[in-house]
């Protein structure tokens, strides 16, 4: 293994080698055409993880506080000696994030083009498992679900196409570097990417309050969809005439779950069907 290269000290927020940087709040408001900021060490190992198996997402660049240099070090022996290095003063890290960046670990990563929703469900192992999230604006919600997905073994998620961007800086960290290491595809309607799961032999589940089989009364099936809406409006009332939907049994007073706390609870009843768990 080559050995990593010292780090590279930046002393002032306009230096261009760290120009992703930038600003981070305004970039995420505008995009990043691919690319992406993982902030923390739990995101930063994701990100080490997903680099290392070559695929579709890599690392480009790592800037840290000085002081975070030492306790990170085994993370960064996971890249690449080409995956640059920076550190920063405290002051100099903020003037560059344009905010109090307490965790002092940020790394810009670059994601290649997603995969098409057929080939990514044709690349599923059985028992499967597919989350698709439908009109789900909230990063903190996306980020939620992508967490549940990794934690009850879900193969994929399915975000329709106007959900929100998985890769926004806050739905990464909250997902704990869940969407690094979840396969997903964005784009297309409810019912269109309904039917491609429905002719791929998957038994889709829609969730709603209004569900009419008690989650834990459904049954399993090698090939399994959890579809997740919005609070509020929830999903189309066509796609839960359409295809099966199931609801979580609760108390008396109060309207629904958070839509991500619902989609943990059904994806833990269906994982265990699917003795994924």
């Amino acid at each position: 293994m080559s050995r990593r290269p010292a780090p590279i000290r930046i002393d002032s927020a306009e230096d261009p080698r760290i120009a992703p940087f930038c600003n981070i709040r305004e970039r995420d408001l505008i995009g990043r055409e691919g690319a992406f900021i993982a902030e923390g060490t739990v995101v930063l190992r994701m990100l080490a993880a997903a680099h290392a198996k070559g695929e579709a997402i890599r690392a480009d660049r790592i800037l840290l506080l000085e002081n975070r240099l030492e306790g990170v070090a085994d993370i960064l022996a996971a890249f690449p000696p080409d995956v640059p290095v920076y550190v920063a003063s405290g002051p100099v890290l903020d003037a560059i994030a344009g905010f109090h960046l307490h965790r002092g670990v940020l790394a810009l990563g670059r994601r290649e083009k997603p995969p098409a929703v057929e080939s990514l469900l044709d690349s599923l192992a059985q028992p499967a498992l597919v989350v698709v999230a439908c009109g789900i604006s909230n990063h903190d919600n996306i980020g939620s679900i992508f967490r549940n997905a990794a934690a009850f073994g879900a193969g994929a998620v399915l975000l329709d196409d106007s959900c929100c961007d998985p890769l926004y800086r806050k739905a990464l960290r909250v997902s704990v570097g869940s969407v690094l290491s979840v396969p997903y595809a964005r784009g297309g309607t409810p019912p269109a990417l309904l039917e491609i799961l429905q002719a791929r032999g998957f038994s889709v589940w829609g969730l709603s309050p209004r569900g009419k089989t008690d989650i834990r009364a459904i049954e399993a099936s090698a090939r399994m969809a959890l579809v997740t809406g919005t609070e509020g409006e929830g999903l189309p009332a066509a796609v839960l005439e359409r295809f099966g939907s199931a609801r979580i049994p609760q108390r008396p007073g109060l309207d629904s779950l958070n839509a991500a706390t619902a989609t943990g609870v059904a994806l833990y009843e269906i994982a265990r069907l699917q003795g994924l768990v």
